[in-house]
């Protein structure tokens, strides 16, 4: 047995490395997760994994540096927080908003996601690739205008530059996951404890979120221990127990897929580094609108090699976020090809 994200879970699948558990996994084991969860863990109709986590788009700001900017709440729409990225850089021109990670493209997916594009999808034997559809088109223009407007920074993520631009206040947003609440508490100064909170993405259209990361428990193809490994897995995902040994530190907020366990972690969190917040409430309302049509493809180390590529020529501005999902498609059709999988375009 051993731990498998969300978005490598079809490559697992589709090359044969994982196990058909559908037998040990009743409708009374799915249902005590997040339905959105249960649907990135089957593929075809079975079974492969039991979710350990999952992992709602959110957005982490600086409380202060939002008021030295004028700025009294956390923006709601994606209007709002390109005008508060105006007011962030306008009082302060060292200063960004947050940041595009060129090498990390799950963030951008997260937010296409989001908005409702469904790059993946399969109509009988056959997989359909769709990275230009109009709902990632308006989330690539937008973006890139952010770029182009120098209203975000375009570092790598946790490199040490961006970590640099946090610690010194030049930066005063992060669109990460729930699990960032505790990585950013541990990559951030003491000092800024309670200078940080935690709000819902903004959204296009009302309350919606993406899911950006998130792992599982699958069972290795070759395994002769399948049920008891399923047991172990609905142990550590299930229950108190198995999720206080993952999370008893303190400084872990991962959220885990079974929403009872919720509890459970927010009681393990150590929050002052948010001031108190309830950054768990948070969590939960972002999860509960994690859209449930988004599929992971087959090939993702393909499709995201060639977005990480692309994305690197965006601080330099020699490439565009539309270049590289063209590229990206491209490839990505040509890799299921290449693997004898049948494959159409949309």
């Amino acid at each position: 047995m051993f731990n498998v994200e969300y978005p490598q879970l079809p490559d697992f699948v589709s090359q044969g490395a994982v196990k058909d558990i559908s037998e040990y996994v009743d409708a009374d084991l799915k249902a005590k997760y997040l339905p959105q969860a249960v649907q990135l863990t089957t593929l075809g109709g079975a079974a492969y994994a039991l979710p350990l986590d999952a992992a709602p788009q959110v957005f982490y700001y600086r409380k202060d540096l939002f008021a030295k900017a004028g700025i009294t709440a956390a923006p709601t729409t994606w209007e709002e927080f390109r005008a508060d990225a105006v007011k962030v850089k306008k009082a302060e021109p060292g200063s960004r908003i947050a940041t595009f990670f060129p090498d990390d493209p799950t963030t951008f997916e997260a937010m296409a996601w989001q908005a409702g594009a469904q790059w993946f999808g399969t109509s009988g034997d056959t997989w359909q690739v769709g990275l230009q559809s109009a709902e990632t088109q308006k989330v690539a223009d937008y973006w890139q205008k952010m770029i182009d407007d120098d209203l975000v920074r375009v570092e790598p993520s946790f490199s040490q530059q961006w970590t640099a631009s946090l610690q010194k206040g030049q930066t005063a947003g992060y669109l990460g996951a729930s699990w960032g609440g505790g990585v950013l508490k541990g990559t951030l100064p003491e000092d800024q404890a309670g200078k940080w909170a935690v709000a819902p993405l903004p959204s296009w259209n009302g309350a919606a979120s993406g899911m950006l990361g998130g792992s599982t428990f699958a069972v290795s193809k070759d395994s002769d221990k399948a049920k008891a490994a399923v047991e172990f897995a609905t142990w550590a995902t299930t229950t108190a127990e198995g999720i206080q040994a993952r999370i008893s530190s303190g400084d872990s907020s991962t959220y885990p897929a079974d929403p009872d366990l919720v509890p459970v972690a927010a009681k393990a969190f150590k929050a002052e580094f948010y001031g108190g917040q309830d950054v768990y409430a948070v969590y939960q309302g972002a999860a509960r609108t994690i859209g449930q049509k988004w599929t992971w493809g087959p090939a993702m180390g393909v499709t995201n090699t060639t977005l990480k590529d692309s994305f690197g020529k965006l601080a330099d501005h020699s490439g565009t976020i539309a270049q590289a999902l063209a590229a990206a498609q491209k490839d990505t059709l040509a890799e299921l090809k290449n693997r004898g999988l049948k494959v159409s375009a949309r």
